[in-house]
């Protein structure tokens, strides 16, 4: 079945798929995980004007909520790790700007490109988990685990130059 046969099975006013597809982010038939990724930036860019301790949280609950709403969609899909559910995404990016300067927006824009890097690339445990790793939780960690690798890479590049 072609993948947007599989996106019509969801319903967007049941919140939990709409959440899965990243707010219909995911919705889109050119590369899903970017554009979730992308509308994800923005969102970090809020995060980041916040106090340090906002962002962590902020991922730790839309992580347990993404487990949830992919779970449902993967129910509803009858499919594992579709394209569309992006709301791993969110989560990868969030991760990603953890302890970044506050007020600093605009390294939202590093974070991106460090972390798509990191989620199509999926170094190892990336691979690991991406492959091992079934349901909701399955779909949320690889992208947590690319999320560490963009968050340790972008920590590293300030501490040499400094933006």
């Amino acid at each position: 079945m072609a993948d947007y046969q599989l996106l019509r099975k969801l319903n967007l006013k049941n919140p939990w798929h709409l959440l899965a597809v990243g707010l219909g982010s995911g919705l889109s038939p050119k590369a899903p995980g970017t554009c979730g990724s992308f509308l994800a930036m923005f969102f970090c860019m809020a995060l980041l004007m916040a106090p340090w301790y906002v962002t962590p949280l902020v991922a730790i609950v839309v992580f347990f909520i993404g487990v949830k709403a992919c779970n449902e969609a993967e129910k509803a899909m009858g499919t594992h790790d579709h394209g569309g559910l992006v709301i791993d995404e969110f989560v990868g990016m969030f991760i990603s700007i953890i302890a970044f300067p506050q007020g600093a927006w605009y390294l939202a824009i590093l974070a991106f490109a460090l972390f798509r890097f990191f989620d199509i690339l999926k170094p190892f445990p990336v691979s690991y988990a991406d492959r091992n790793i079934k349901g909701g939780l399955g779909v949320m960690v690889d992208d947590v685990l690319a999320g560490i690798y963009a968050l340790l890479s972008g920590h590293i590049i300030l501490y040499f130059l400094p933006l």
